[in-house]
């Protein structure tokens, strides 16, 4: 049920060329990393293919690393000191982004051995596996336990999780936070329309004598309250219009600040929440436009509200 596997051992420590030096993350793990993890070189080769107790001086580079230490030098070739030993550069990645909380661009990636002689240490931190089909999933996951806790003399100290969970347990935190943020919104949203509706109220009592003057002059009540709501109206529409152009405004500086990730609304969902502010603006201002619709025009004409 087990297609491929890489172990990875991963740390932080100093790299330099050149006279240029660098803490960085530096992983260890075999040649099918690549294709589990669906990496893509950008130059040069990836890591060998050996055996994991083989430990070949090579190592691939994040495209950071590249910038930083080799500047506009081609690093393909070149000795790459890391901790206290060197490495010769077989590649640089073309991936971006984090993966396994590991940014793609600031890593230095070299065989697993090597870097088990890097740290000093016997064991990985992690086995990454891919089942042969999404369907094996389960049965993969009981092989993988069954064969650990046998090599480990029968101590179950060994957690398989397989992607599955993991998506299932960020779906439960993103639930959250929707839910948690959709809160946020509608205290706002009743906020703002509170806002509207005593702007509108304070614009009724000030213009009472023009709304009576419109009265004298042959206005109906439906004419004076579509007045006042399409007031209410643009109000609204101003916020939300001024709400679009700072959320995308923030999306556009999060791109550029994490160039891995995709920071933009659906078009659908700017213009429901458009929508959304102009029902605001429209539920908010009936109160006052009615109240000004149901204004005595004599007592309006003399600026009294009774």
């Amino acid at each position: 049920n087990v297609e491929i596997l890489a172990p990875i051992v991963v740390g932080s420590m100093p790299v330099s060329y050149g006279g240029l030096e660098r803490d960085t993350a530096v992983l260890g793990t075999t040649h099918d990393f690549l294709e589990i993890r669906n990496w893509k070189m950008a130059s040069g080769e990836w890591l060998p293919d050996v055996d994991m107790d083989r430990a070949p001086p090579v190592c691939v580079i994040g495209k950071n690393v590249r910038t930083e230490l080799f500047r506009t030098k081609s690093p393909i070739g070149e000795w790459l000191r890391v901790g206290g030993r060197r490495c010769r550069v077989s590649g640089v990645l073309a991936t971006e982004g984090t993966s396994l909380m590991i940014d793609a661009n600031e890593i230095v990636i070299v065989p697993v051995a090597y870097a088990q002689i890097l740290y000093n240490v016997q064991g990985v931190f992690r086995i990454i596996i891919q089942a042969t089909d999404r369907g094996d999933m389960a049965a993969a996951k009981r092989d993988v336990a069954e064969i650990i806790k046998e090599r480990h003399y029968g101590q179950e100290d060994v957690t398989v999780i397989t992607q599955d969970a993991v998506l299932a347990t960020f779906d439960g935190i993103f639930d959250t936070l929707t839910r948690a943020l959709a809160g946020i919104a509608s205290v706002s949203l009743i906020v703002a329309g509170v806002l509207i509706m005593n702007v509108m109220l304070v614009a009724v009592s000030q213009r009472t004598s023009e709304v009576g003057l419109l009265k004298a002059l042959g206005a109906t009540r439906r004419q004076i309250i579509a007045l006042f709501l399409s007031e209410a109206i643009f109000l609204a529409s101003f916020g939300g219009a001024a709400g679009l152009a700072l959320g995308y405004s923030v999306a556009a500086g999060l791109r550029v600040a994490f160039p891995g990730y995709t920071f933009m609304p659906p078009v659908w969902a700017a213009l429901m929440a458009f929508l959304v502010a102009l029902a605001c603006g429209v539920f908010f201002g009936i109160l006052p436009a009615r109240k000004a619709a149901d204004l005595d025009p004599i007592a309006a004409l003399a600026g009294r509200q009774a």
